[in-house]
């Protein structure tokens, strides 16, 4: 099945995908297909990008000093029922001529044996528990690494406020790319087969509503080319487009001068 030829069905496909509600069999294909298909595996990306800053928007909860005051009693409930029930195992009875005068009542070993019992159990409590407070500062302190790695992360961490995917003239996705507004680049990944002879280069342009196109720069020959714009560049541009030009590009002010080979609209992603 040719995907490109159904765009709508490839979009929700690849917003399943992006979201992991796609599993098993379907999900394995979708993979296949996305190898087999640039458009495929545009789309994915596209979507994966817009769900990539989700992350950001949780804010970080801290438990209170009740969550762990309760978590403690429990614990020490816990602790004192085993210690109960150790205290309570009763001895193996004597026989009837071992017995001491007045019954188990006043068997010496008996309440020797209960006190042996009463330590032993005490200084079980007392190591259980020392234990699980030093198990549970070696868990906050590794949770603590963890959030500040994951904060470094989210800050180090493209915000992607805009998205595009730019195809030729048969739908078949060829460039895709993104704008960081934090770090002012623009980001275009060849997603498609196509490179441009030695003496061409391929130019990148916004087509704003109104006015002529305008030059936002050159492409080189790598995979990922990134690119210098301001946000202002960017505002209120509803498409893209790539045109072949020759080498080094020509002048903005002038507009396309060769065949534009890749166009798209510029996705705004607000999530």
């Amino acid at each position: 099945m040719n995907l490109s030829r159904h765009p709508e069905t490839l979009d929700r496909l690849a917003a399943l995908y992006a979201l992991g509600s796609m599993r098993g069999a379907t999900r394995r294909r979708f993979e296949s297909m996305a190898r087999e298909q640039p458009v495929v595996r545009a789309a994915a990306l596209v979507w994966q990008s817009r769900l990539a800053g989700i992350t950001e928007l949780q804010t970080e909860s801290v438990p209170e000093p009740q969550v762990w005051t309760r978590i403690n009693n429990l614990v020490q409930a816990d602790l004192e029922t085993r210690r109960m029930r150790k205290a309570r195992v009763a001895p193996t009875p004597l026989a009837a001529d071992q017995q001491a005068p007045g019954g188990w009542f006043a068997n010496l070993a008996l309440w020797r044996g209960l006190a042996v019992a009463g330590v032993l159990a005490s200084t079980v409590v007392w190591i259980t528990s020392s234990n699980l407070r030093a198990q549970l500062g070696e868990q906050l302190a590794s949770a603590g690494q963890q959030l500040e790695q994951v904060r470094a992360e989210l800050s180090a961490k493209p915000q992607l406020a805009y998205v595009a995917v730019l195809s030729d003239d048969k739908s078949n996705a060829s460039m895709l790319v993104t704008f960081d507004p934090a770090k002012r680049t623009l980001s275009l990944q060849r997603v498609g087969q196509f490179q441009e002879g030695a003496d061409k280069s391929l130019q990148l342009w916004a087509l704003p509503p109104a006015g002529g196109p305008r030059s936002l720069g050159v492409l080189g020959e790598e995979r990922i080319v990134r690119l210098s714009a301001t946000e202002g560049d960017i505002t209120s541009v509803p498409t893209l487009a790539i045109s072949l030009e020759p080498k080094g590009g020509v002048p903005g002010a002038g507009g396309p001068t060769g065949p534009v080979l890749f166009k798209g609209a510029l996705i705004q992603n607000a999530l």
